[in-house]
């Protein structure tokens, strides 16, 4: 029978495939040992036994026992130091003879490349923190410059070096010290020298003076002369004489050395019974001073901004958008400020508060009491429940009811977080117009007073069915995972068990 096409081209084919001779063996090239495993720790490791064959021991404790053996597969170098030949014990024997018997100098570091770098710079230091000296020394020379020219980072440090000063401190607070500082610059006075100190504080920086004081005279009704009482607090011994103009420098006079201060900041219009302050420099003087035209225009500024502010925040509360300037004017001559922490009780329920409230920062929770039935030990209590209720926001009042008509207040109130208010005390409220007080008795209402008592009881079983509600969510999910055999923190294993075993140390946790 004759072959077809297609069969004979396939015989052909694999007539000439078994022609073709078979290729060459090769060896197969050896594994190399690895240095750094230890390949008994590793055989030991691979025949450990799994969960199944350990019904009675715990996921952790064959967790432990795989990983105690796992680090002793891997092999670690030990560090072999180099020894040193006797003659290096013998020269280093030898120098350390020597420098014990001859005692070192102070200061000498003549290895220390920072003590060159330092003298290289004139003496400064580089990196790390400068010495008292190299701050003053740069303090000095910032003074030097206009305020214009100075960076921001140098009247930063102008102002630190002024807090470092408690008579200044005492006398200023932050924030105006850290605005006159800006303005500040030295000015140098030769030996010799009389410093009139009747406008302003002065801070002497360098060199020492001798302070002066007179006492200044007023005619009586009587037509006799008085001298004045007045005299700064910092200054504590005193010489005064008639003619300060003619006064010569005594010893007694007090002594003004590096930081002292001398003169008054805040001048008083006392006409011819004012207290006259001077210094006589006994070598040359560094001085800064502390205008009290200055400081008179910034309490100025400030107090007008406050004003402002105040104002600002009045009107900005729903009771008093339609207030008369005038009356708002009022309110704001009483006004103080103060700062509440969170979570702290600013007024609880059923108590009369003993001031108004205006919100400038930050929010208040409100609560209301309830009645609430609770079951415990097959026997059912009543206990008083706080009811949250919502919040005080900024821009918002509280407690000008209670106090007008001393009322309880109907809720807690407690500070949501850091809360900055603008309160009016009782005492200061009782001083307002009584057209005033009326005013503010038409156009407040009581903090949450249209909730009734229905309201809070239905927003108090509402959240008791959301916790309830959550507790069954978070039980059924913690059921179902410990069926299966899921705990979190563990890896995949293979349980031949329906649930999880009770002795495992780590509970599921369901956040």
């Amino acid at each position: 029978m004759p072959l077809s096409s297609l069969s004979s081209a396939i015989l052909s084919h694999m007539l000439s495939i078994s022609n073709v001779p078979h290729p060459q063996l090769r060896s197969i090239p050896s594994l190399k040992v690895s240095k750094t495993i230890d390949y008994g720790q590793l055989n030991i490791l691979c025949h450990m036994r799994g969960l199944q064959y350990y019904r009675k021991s715990s996921v952790l404790s064959v967790h432990d026992a795989f990983m105690k053996q796992y680090p002793k597969v891997f092999l670690k170098k030990k560090r072999v130091l180099p020894s040193l030949s006797k003659e290096e014990d013998e020269r280093h024997a030898t120098t350390d003879k020597k420098e014990e018997s001859q005692p070192k100098q102070p200061g000498d570091e003549s290895h220390n490349i920072a003590v060159h770098i330092k003298k290289v710079h004139g003496g400064y230091t580089l990196y790390g923190q400068k010495t008292m000296e190299e701050k003053i020394v740069e303090f000095l020379a910032i003074l030097k410059k206009m305020p214009v020219h100075r960076t921001r980072r140098e009247h930063v440090f102008v102002w630190k070096m002024l807090k470092t000063i408690p008579e200044l401190t005492s006398q200023l607070n932050d924030e105006y010290l850290k605005t006159l500082s800006e303005n500040l610059f030295s000015e140098t006075w030769i030996k010799g020298s009389t410093v009139d100190a009747n406008d302003g504080l002065y801070v002497i920086l360098k060199g020492q003076a001798r302070l002066k004081i007179q006492r200044g005279k007023k005619v009586t009704e009587e037509g006799k002369l008085t001298t004045s009482s007045p005299q700064p607090e910092n200054v504590h011994s005193h010489i005064f004489s008639e003619d300060f103009e003619n006064s010569t420098i005594s010893e007694s006079d007090p002594i003004l050395k590096m930081w002292s201060t001398f003169g008054v900041l805040e001048v008083t219009d006392q006409g011819e019974s004012e207290t006259k302050y001077s210094a006589i420099t006994e070598e040359d003087c560094e001085i800064i001073k502390f205008s009290s035209a200055n400081y008179t225009k910034i309490k100025l500024e400030r107090s007008n901004l406050e004003l402002k502010q105040k104002i600002k925040l009045i009107h900005k509360c729903p009771y008093y958008e339609t207030w008369p300037t005038l009356s708002i004017y009022e309110l704001v001559t009483l006004i103080k400020w103060k700062k509440f922490p969170a979570d702290q009780v600013i007024v609880e329920s059923g108590n009369i508060i003993s001031f108004v409230a205006f919100i400038k920062s930050g929010y208040c929770k409100v609560y209301r009491n309830i009645i609430g039935l609770v079951k415990a030990q097959s026997k059912i209590k009543k206990i008083q429940k706080s009811v949250y209720m919502g919040d005080l926001k900024e821009n918002e009042s509280f407690g000008e009811i209670s106090i007008l008509l001393q009322v309880p207040l109907t809720c807690t109130i407690i500070a949501g977080n850091d809360v900055e208010m603008a309160i009016i005390e009782e005492k200061d409220l009782n001083k307002l117009e009584p057209v005033t007080r009326q005013l503010m008795l038409q156009t407040a209402k009581r903090t949450y007073g249209h909730l009734k008592d229905e309201d809070v009881k239905n927003e108090y079983l509402r959240k008791e069915k959301q916790k309830e509600w959550k507790n069954f969510k978070d039980n059924t999910v913690k059921k179902s995972m410990y069926y299966s055999g899921i705990s979190p923190g563990f890896g995949k294993w293979n349980h031949h068990w329906k649930t999880v075993p009770r002795n495992l140390k780590n509970p599921l946790v369901i956040y």
